[in-house]
């Protein structure tokens, strides 16, 4: 079978249409966001409880801290926007992936020093997260084979809020990273700031694959500037955006060389990165969906035959994560459903559940936030093959929040989904590019100016 290019990105809508339907859409949502924000404080008002700490972004009152130290991410975001485009367009290929990752990176780490030096590790360093139970694993057979006794509400040595709302895996990284000699919070953050930068190059090899490199190109300074960035820095689920990414980018890479070697170890290294985001967080296992899809997206140039094959391999890689965990003891069906019932025992739980329909909501206006407005109005205009990873990504967003047991932050919780948003900014054309990037830019300083969120 000869390999065919990938297909072209459809041409952005410049039109006075276009225009208005990118700024009707985002108008929408604003209101709708702004209307979630109002419902939510009514209930609290009412003398109703939601359980959720005051960083909470559609909740949580308004703290404004305005230092000198905001000056940074003004001026990174000015670079962005008045040169990010032309040097997107300029640098070699692989320059623009280095050039992208550090661009997050920095964007990130500019955006959490407004609220001091300390604010990069502070956040894991809580008693909440996953450095506070870094000591307590000792041998690793015995860990995975014991895990699940601490997990549930109640247990004679439960693990710490985060630990044990997820599989091992997300505890071991930490671990893993303190017995190299890298221990610590200071350490943690900044794996998770390097996982959730390294999403972002693994997105622009996906979009060249799926579309072609100048839809990527198109993506770099929106990805950079994405203002869910506010919660790289420094949370865990940045990390998990980070593997989750390479996992699906593998896959499309594999898509693209099939039937050669190199396409078959793509899709067997795919698989093993996405088998080991599944003992990350439990709710990844709906990026599977982005999986299927950047190798469905392919089936011209595979034919059916070829898309089964390279889902069979990277299946195996899957498997064999799956297999190492199961031998060392633990079980990943009996952990989901261990802590399926430790949420259903929380004290919070019952109050959260009284309030699910502002949850549905509340969950969609966190994630509408932490994508921005240059998503959202890409959204508005996507066409081609592109146009159906946002709608994967849609989805598996939608299944969490329809489970009814994520009751809260996802601003956090879904950046491994809202990564994957980003493609829909190819469809913007380029002469307003500036201006979707400022108000990204502005959105996520805003946030990072007027409310205190924990992560």
């Amino acid at each position: 079978m000869t390999s065919a290019p990938p297909q072209a990105a459809a041409a952005p809508t410049t039109s006075a249409r276009g225009r208005v339907v990118r700024g009707l859409a985002v108008a929408v949502v604003a209101a709708g966001v702004l209307a979630v924000w109002l419902w939510g404080r009514q209930i609290t008002r009412d003398g109703g409880d939601l359980h959720l700490r005051e960083g909470y972004v559609v909740v949580g009152p308004f703290d404004v801290v305005l230092s000198a130290r905001v000056l940074l991410p003004v001026a990174l975001a000015a670079a962005v926007v008045l040169w990010g485009p032309a040097l997107a367009r300029r640098l070699g290929w692989r320059g623009l992936l280095a050039a992208s990752t550090a661009g997050a990176a920095g964007w990130a780490v500019a955006l959490a020093v407004n609220g001091g030096w300390d604010a990069l590790a502070a956040p894991m360093a809580t008693e909440y997260e996953y450095v506070a139970d870094v000591g307590r694993v000792g041998d690793l057979g015995t860990f995975l084979s014991t895990y699940v006794d601490s997990v549930p509400v109640g247990s004679a040595d439960p693990w710490v809020t985060h630990v044990s709302g997820h599989p091992p895996g997300a505890l071991l990284a930490f671990v893993f990273l303190d017995r190299i000699g890298l221990g610590g919070a200071g350490w943690a953050a900044a794996l998770c700031i390097a996982g959730g930068a390294l999403a972002v190059p693994a997105v622009l090899v996906a979009v060249r694959v799926v579309a072609d490199e100048a839809a990527a190109r198109a993506v770099a300074p929106f990805a950079v500037l994405l203002p869910g960035a506010v919660w790289i820095a420094t949370s865990a689920d940045a990390l998990f955006a980070g593997v989750t990414a390479w996992g699906v980018a593998l896959l499309a890479l594999a898509a693209a060389r099939a039937p050669s070697g190199t396409g078959w170890a793509h899709a067997l290294a795919g698989g093993v990165v996405l088998g080991l985001s599944l003992y990350l967080s439990f709710g990844l296992t709906a990026a599977g969906l982005l999986a299927l899809t950047v190798v469905l997206v392919q089936r011209s140039r595979l034919g059916w035959a070829g898309v089964v094959r390279v889902l069979a391999v990277a299946a195996v890689g899957v498997a064999l994560v799956a297999a190492v965990y199961t031998v060392g003891g633990y079980w990943w069906f009996e952990g989901i459903e261990v802590v399926t019932q430790r949420v259903r025992d929380g004290a919070a739980y019952a109050d959260r559940e009284e309030q699910s329909t502002w949850f549905l909501a509340g969950n969609l206006a966190a994630g509408a936030l932490a994508a921005g407005p240059a998503v959202v109005a890409g959204l508005a205009g996507i066409r081609g093959r592109l146009a159906l990873l946002p709608p994967a990504a849609l989805a598996g967003m939608l299944g969490s929040d329809l489970s009814g047991f994520v009751l809260g932050e996802t601003e956090r919780i879904w950046l491994p989904f809202v990564v994957w948003l980003l493609p829909a900014t190819a469809s913007l054309p380029a002469r307003s590019h500036r201006f979707w990037l400022t108000l990204s830019a502005l959105l996520a300083i805003a946030v990072e100016v007027t409310v205190r969120t924990p992560w």
